[in-house]
Formats: structure tokens, sequence, C-alpha cells
């Protein structure tokens, strides 16, 4: 007998048997070629399917009349179908564990029938299987459950905490369950949570622990025992704290303590499949966000690809001594590699890339290629690989229910396969299963291939000894100066130093391997930039500042190249190497030069800042203010290496960091809102969606001349309907109490000091009264102040104020308020005396000239004339010309009062000129570090044009 024929033939025998029966029990038989065809192909890749028909007629006469072998189950008809099968359990008068063991185990074996029948006549794609067997393990875990717990409390009592609030089992399914990804006969892993300890309140003392260990083990007992109707999902809890040497059962706090304190890097990579499929919601949202910060770092976390790396050498290691290279799932190129690839980018990028927290392998990798992360073609043959592989490992599990994932060996049984994958024989399967393989693990090993600067550092003989000290001082000293050091003493000591430090700060055997790997290279790195010297002090300061934080150390062994771009960065600014210090998280900025030099705009800021703020719990506010300084930080560290390696002009450096603070604003605006209308409601009066409350710019701010160290000033104010209303909230105050905590809260968030350090320093003196005025004023009671009370000063500020963020329906009232007030009627001669006193008494305060320089913005003929200049202009002219009034910025000031003719002859041009120059030379000397001073021999002619321009305007 052929294979073919003996493959023909070995399901005819069970078939018979069901027909037999069906005939004698008058059970119609669909006729179509299309049911025979499904049929004999099921027949043939499943005996489990065969052997449940021949055994349970019954079940499958059922299926073929309710019309569910041809159509998907809608959302929640599984459960309903299953709660309905549970009612007699339910409503029993004794608790009936074997009646839930029965009930469970032939619900699962009819199930699971349609689900093969379904896979293997083509029926289903991979993802609706993927997910009806989810949806099965998660309906059969939450109704045991259900049963169990409740019959635990009548029996026992009810535990709870300290308060006394109940407490209920939770149950998280990690690996496919909690991926929803599910196979054929998988087992289920499972962790079993609480939330706290305490006591049951029953007939006997128990603690909480026991009680949830007992119902526990209860439910474990309910999936995973072999009885005559067979078992419902083998369990597999290992996964849990300690594994086996572990309690079965664990409090949350327990759990956090564990993660934090104990948890292996394996398990982390198990946590980004974790998903609470049974037990209350409160208490599983908690549950997440409480695993959330063990799996999902803010850095970019390259320790990861290490990890992964050193695991998987493990797992071939095993896989090669136990022979298992026909594995689909763990041998080369099978569906561990895929996950492996998914996950290193997960734990690398997640925490900074809410999107790829995704438990499910399919979405991540089309999100890879999509953020080109993966070459978007090779995304593809991966998810191809995996959709191909996983439909193998049902067809290997389809057939006698068993969990394999080893390709067979006998003939027969290699036919079978071929043919339940569509394939005429074996060779053709095996070609194609080898293709994909092949894909699979050539993508794998580029992935997790040795770290470049491991290879490098086989070639860098003379830094290593550099490096090692080895080398002694006068050979040390002519291979830096080879090197192209200018002062090779000053770069050994640093490097003396820096190794002294690496003993002080006791960074243990995993740092010094990185440094090991890194400093070799990098000191080649450093070498080839610009200026060695300086490279070489300011990294070193940088590297300092994260020696015990290895994930940074492996993205620089990683990634030479974000060494490459920090000695030319460093080199010319140390404003940048003094921030990556401060805050390390901005070494993630200079993995894609091609992002790092092209800083965002305002709507992709905005969508950048929506994204790292959407994973933050609404009421972690401490999150809230370490994800905007990250933003904030990040961003004003593209602009910076753009502005140095000039690919951006002064002009438009001023206009992104003004759009990075505005967009900072809105957002922290947002956020304060959000939190006062949590705790009291929002306003009374006001719009539904409206604020009631916008935020004016005033400086350079207000101008959209923002520099690297500006400061923001900044005025509230709020709309003057139902001022006196209340809050429509459960603790509600007033609404000018609640704009005036909503003030204090914005401060807070922009000023308080956090890991990240301070997002903005907010001046707010520039409001009505100064330091001794409100925080926050009406609109009304604004317009009366500058209308009655306020000093030319003031109006000379408000020149320069707009709504910068808040209710855009009081941007427009507030513009009019301006317009009226700068167009007040003024008497030229007492509105040039009045500023120009205001300039020298600001000059005698604030001018730092002498010792040989000069101050740039309070000097004569400095950057703050030029502005009152403009200021008494615009006061002068702008009831005669309004258009005075539509810009803030100088730039633009200027222009309108050149095309209006009101300065004599170039004078706008030359103060433009003059302008640019200044503050492009302030630029530089804040990212430089240097007070914003210069050689009194610089810019004299400039300087004195201005100067000259002052007398002329400014003096009677």
């Amino acid at each position: 007998m052929t294979t073919e024929t003996a493959l023909a033939e070995s399901g005819d025998r069970l078939w018979r048997q069901w027909l037999d029966w069906a005939v004698a029990q008058g059970v119609a038989v669909p006729q179509e070629a299309a049911f025979e065809e499904a049929r004999a192909r099921v027949w043939e890749g499943s005996d489990y399917v065969a052997q449940t028909a021949a055994r349970h007629p019954g079940i499958f006469a059922e299926l073929l009349a309710s019309g569910e072998l041809e159509r998907p189950l809608k959302g929640g008809e599984m459960a309903a179908r299953l709660t309905d099968a549970l009612e007699d359990i339910r409503q029993a008068p004794r608790h009936d564990e074997a009646g839930l063991q029965r009930v469970l185990r032939r619900f699962r074996r009819r199930q699971m029938a349609r689900l093969v029948w379904r896979d293997l006549a083509g029926l289903a794609t991979l993802d609706e299987t993927l997910e009806d067997l989810t949806e099965l393990a998660d309906c059969c875990i939450r109704a045991a459950l259900e049963c169990l717990e409740s019959w635990a409390r009548a029996e026992i009592g009810v535990p709870c905490d300290a308060r006394g609030e109940a407490q209920a089992l939770l149950v998280l399914g990690m690996g496919k369950l909690g991926a929803r990804e599910l196979n054929l006969s998988s087992d289920v892993d499972l962790i079993f949570v609480y939330p706290a300890p305490g006591e049951v309140v029953g007939p006997r003392r128990l603690a909480n622990e026991q009680f949830f260990i007992r119902l526990a083990q209860r439910l474990v007992r309910s999936l995973d025992q072999h009885t005559a109707d067979g078992f419902v999902f083998r369990v597999d809890a290992r996964l849990r704290p300690f594994g086996e040497a572990g309690p079965l059962a664990m409090s949350f706090g327990a759990m956090e303590d564990y993660y934090r304190y104990h948890a292996r890097d394996w398990e982390r990579y198990a946590m980004i499949k974790a998903r609470v499929v049974a037990g209350p919601a409160g208490p599983a949202a908690r549950l997440m966000n409480l695993l959330h910060p063990f799996v999902y770092r803010l850095y970019l976390d390259f320790d990861a690809i290490d990890s992964l790396r050193n695991l998987k050498r493990l797992i071939d290691q095993e896989l090669l001594r136990k022979g298992m290279r026909e594995n689909i799932k763990l041998g080369p190129g099978g569906i561990r590699s895929i996950e492996f690839i998914g996950q290193v980018f997960q734990l690398i990028r997640g925490g900074r890339d809410p999107e790829l927290q995704r438990p499910a392998i399919r979405p991540v990798l089309r999100l890879l290629g999509d953020k080109q992360l993966l070459p978007a073609a090779a995304a593809r043959q991966l998810d191809q690989a995996y959709v191909f592989l996983r439909r193998v490992e049902n067809r290997l599990q389809a057939w006698q229910d068993k969990q394999t994932h080893v390709l067979p060996q006998s003939p027969l049984d290699r036919l079978r396969l071929a043919r339940s994958m569509d394939f005429p024989d074996w060779t053709a399967f095996a070609a194609a299963l080898d293709h994909h393989r092949h894909r699979v693990q050539e993508a794998f090993d580029r992935l997790f291939a040795a770290s470049p600067a491991a290879v490098e550092h086989r070639q860098e003989p003379l830094f290593i000894a550099l490096w090692r000290g080895e080398a002694g001082r006068e050979e040390a000293l002519h291979h830096l100066a080879a090197a192209g050091f200018a002062d090779p003493a000053a770069a050994l000591a640093r490097l003396d130093g820096f190794r002294a430090a690496v003993v002080r700060k006791q960074v243990g055997a995993r740092g010094n391997e990185r440094l090991a790997q890194l400093m070799p290279l990098l000191l080649r790195i450093i070498s080839g930039s610009e200026v060695p010297d300086l490279a070489l002090a300011r990294i070193l300061e940088v590297l300092e500042a994260v020696l015990r934080r290895t994930a940074y150390l492996a993205m620089l062994v990683e990634y030479p190249t974000v060494l490459s771009q920090l000695a030319r960065l460093t080199g010319r600014s140390p404003w940048i190497s003094r921030r990556i210090a401060q805050q390390p998280l901005l070494l993630d900025e200079l993995l894609d030069p091609d992002r790092l030099y092209a800083p965002l705009r305002r709507a992709p800021l905005q969508e950048e800042l929506g994204g790292l703020l959407h994973t933050v719990a609404a009421d972690d506010l401490e999150q809230q203010m370490e994800r905007l300084r990250q933003f904030a930080q990040g961003n004003m560290l593209r602009v910076a290496a753009a502005d140095l390696t000039e690919i951006i002009p002064l002009m438009v450096v001023s206009d992104y960091l003004t759009e990075i603070a505005e967009v900072t604003l809105e957002g922290v605006v947002r956020l304060a809102y959000r939190h006062l209308v949590a705790r009291h409601g929002p306003p009374g009066g006001v719009a539904a969606g409206q604020l009631g409350f916008v935020v004016l710019g005033y400086g350079k701010l207000g101008g959209l001349e923002l520099g690297y160290g500006s400061d923001l000033d900044l005025v509230f104010l709020h709309g003057d309907g139902s001022r006196q209303a209340l809050t429509e909230g459960e603790r509600p105050i007033s609404n000018e109490q609640f704009y005036l905590r909503l003030g204090q809260r914005i401060i807070h968030m922009l000023t308080a000091q956090t890991p990240s350090g301070q997002l903005y320093k907010a001046d707010m003196r520039l409001r009505p009264d100064g330091n001794k005025g409100l925080l926050v004023r009406s609109l009304d009671s604004f317009a009366e102040y500058q209308a009655q009370n306020a000093w030319t000063w003031e109006h000379q500020a408000l020149i320069r104020a707009r709504p910068v963020a808040g209710d855009p329906e009081l941007f427009a009232p507030f513009t009019a308020i301006r317009r009226v007030i700068l167009q007040q009627a003024r008497e030229a001669v007492e509105l040039r005396r009045e500023v120009r006193e205001m300039r020298e008494k600001m000059r005698l305060r604030l001018d730092k000239t002498g010792d040989g320089r000069f101050d740039l913005k309070q000097g004569r003929g400095g950057i703050a004339d030029i502005e009152f200049m403009v200021q008494y202009a615009v006061l002068r002219w702008a009831r005669q010309y309004p258009e005075l009034t539509a810009w803030t910025d100088n730039i633009r000031l200027l222009e309108t009062l050149d095309r209006l003719g009101l300065l004599p002859g170039a004078a706008a041009q030359d103060l433009t000129s003059a302008y640019k120059i200044m503050r492009a030379a302030g630029h530089r000397r804040v990212l430089r570090e240097e007070p914003a001073t210069i050689g009194l021999d610089r810019l004299c002619d400039i300087r004195e044009r201005v100067a000259s321009l002052w007398q002329e305007l400014m003096t009677d």
C-alpha cells in the first residue's frame, strides 16, 4: 500500500462509524461536494476530530445542525454558551466541582472540534483561529473561577484587606494566552494574584494568602486534571515570582517587590504578553499599571538586546544538546526567533513609544516596518514566516490534540502535514518551510550579531592599552599625541580620573565588561573629531553620569554612531554635554541622525507629546511631569544639534524653541485642568469643551525669540462669565478659586525639580501689580488695569504679549484689549522721556560691560537698546498706524516700521541687521556656556550704529 493510499484510508473507518450512527438516529448528512471535500480534509488532518465524532457522535451532529462549522461565533457568543451550560451547576444546592469539571471538558471538546474543522477546512484565518482559541480559554478560566470563588466564600468566608474591603483573585495570563495567540493544544501560563494581605471574615481565622492559594489550586485542578472527559487546558504556573519555589498566589505588594528587586531579565520578556484574563476590572487595571514600569523603561533600554542575545544563545545550546533542530518553535528560524526580534524592539523602545506596547507579535511586526525600525520588506517577510509557522504548529497539534512542535519523521505523517498545509508532498512543503526559516534566521542573526563595539574592540590594540593603563606614561603620551590630542598630558589625566571614578562608583562586572568594549572605540572616534581634547573631557563627563546605568553603556556599545554624534556635538558645545549628563535620556536622541538634525514643528510636536502622555495614568502627576521634561529637553537638543551644524538659521532656531515651549505649555495647561476637574468638577457657567482660561506669553516667548536658556514670562487670565459661580463637582469651589489653583498647578508643573530637572523657569512679574498682584485675573480686570493703572514700561511689555496656550475662545478678546491699549493717544516727548529713563535704570542695574568685555544685551548699543527703540516707535505711532499692533516680534515690527517710513533712512534695516547679529552671538555663547559678553574690540561698527540711532531717536 502506498503512503497516499494509507493516508486516504486512515480516517475512512471512523467516518463510516459516524455515518452508521447518523443513519440509525435519522440525522441528515450534507450531500454537497464542498462538505465532503472539507470533511475528508479534516479527517485526514485530525485524528482528534475523527475520534471525537466516532466516540461522541452527538457533538458532530449538533455542530452540523447549528451551522457553527460554517460561520465564526459572534462576540460574546461563546461565553454565553458556556454560561448556559453551567446554569444547573450554579443553581445546584450543593457545590459540585465534579460537575463543573465535566461541563468544562465537554464544552471544550465541542469547541475544539469546531475550531479544528474550520482551521483545516480553510474556513478561518490564522488570526481568527488564535483569537477563538484564546476566547475559549478565557471563558473557561472565568467561568471556573466564578463558580469556585463563590463556593469558597460560602464555605470559608470572604477575604478582606485591613480596611475590611472584600478581595478577589486575579488571573494573569502569560505567553500566548496573554497575547491572544493561543494555539490548538497549548498550555495556559497563569499567575495568580490578589490585591492586599488580610484575613478571611468567616467561621475561622485564615490569612488571605492561604485562601487564595487554595482557590488557585482548585482552579488549576478544574482546568488541568485528567478525568474520564479529558482535560480543559494544561496549566503551567511556573512563570510566577520565584517559580515553583514561590507561593501559588501572591499579593500586589509582594509581586511589586519581586519585580523591582528579584526578577530576572527573561521575566521582563515574559511580561510583555501579560494580560489579566479573570478578575474585577478595577484591581486588574491597578495590577497592569504596577507591572508596566518593570517591562517598559522610560529610556531606550539597550541592555535588552544583549540579554536576549545571551538567552537565545543558551536556548540554542540546549537545543543542540537535545538534538531538537526540527523544533519549529525553538529551533533555528523558528517562532521564538520571530518573537525575540519583536520583543527586543519592544523592550528597547516600548517605554518611549507606547504604540509598541502590544502583547501580540503581528501588530508589532507591522509597526516595526511602518516606523522603519526594520526594513519594510524584512518586516513583511517575518510576518509571512510567522503565519506559516503558526499554521504548521496548529496542523501538528490538530492531529491528536497533543502539544508538539517537532516535525514528523515517518513518511505517512510527513505527507499528512504537507497536505494539510496545501502542498502536494513533503519535498515541496519542506522547501517552503526552509525558505521561511532561513529568512527568519537571517533577520535574527543581523539583529543579534555580536555588537559593533565588540568587533571594533579587537581592532584597537593601542586604545585598548591606553584604556587599561597598560602603556607606560611616555608611550601613552606618544599615542595620544599621534591620535590628535593637543594636550596629551591633560587627556591622560582625564582618562586616569575616569578610571578612578569607575572604581569609586563600583560599576560591577557588567559595567566593566561594557566599558572594556566601549572605551577603545570611544578613544578612536574622539581622535578623529574636530576638537579631541574638548570632546574627551565632555564625553567623559557624560559617561561618568551614566556609569551605573548599564543600559546607556549598552546603547553606546551597540550603536557607535551615537558616539560619533556625541563627539561631534559636545566638541562644539558644553551646553549639550551638560544637558545630557544631567538627563541621560537625551542620549536616545542621538540614535537617528536624520531625526537628530531635523527638529519638529508644531503639528508633529503635538503628536509626539500626545504619544508620550497617552499611556500615563490620568492621576500620575509625577510621571506626566517626567514625560513633559523628556519631550521638551529632547526637542531642544535636536534644535541645538541642527543649529550647531548650521542646518537651520538663527531666526528659525527661535521659532523652533518657541513652538516647543508653546506645545509644552498646551500640555501642561491641559493636564493641570484635568487634575482640578477630576477633584472639583469643571467651572460653572463655562461652555462645554472650553477652559475659560488663557496663558499669555510675554518677552521672548511672546516675541517668538526664545533662546536656549530663556525663562518663560507668563500672565494668566480667565474669562469674565460666571466668575462667582461654583464648579460642578462633588467638592465645589468658586470659579475664582479654581482658576487660582489652576495657575498654581501650572507653575508647579513647570518649575518643580524632578529627576529630569526643571521644565522651564516661569517669571510671573509682568502680571498686573507684579509680584503683589493676583496670580490670575479676569479679562475685564486686566483691561481696566492696563487702561488706568499700568506704567509705560508695562505697555512696552504688552507689545510682545500674545496668547500661547489655553482656551482659544479667549485669544481674540485679549488681542482686542491689547490693540486698544497700544493704540492709546500718547504725547511723543513725554513717551520718549519715560522710555529713555526706564532704559537708563535698567542699564545701571544690569549692564555687565567692563574689564574689556561688552554686554550683548544691556550694553550701550546692544540688544536692549534696539528693543526699546522699537517699543517706543510702536507706542508713538500705533494710534495712527494700527498695523503696528499686528506683530509681537522685533524683526517684523522693524519691517513694518520700515515699510511705513517711520524711521529715518536705513535705520530699520541697520537695526534689523544688528539685532540678528547680536542675537546670533548670544545664542552661540549660551551653547558654549559662556557669559553673554564679547570683547570690546568686536562688533564695534554695529554697536556704534545702534548707539548713534539711539541718540537720534531717543534724545530731545
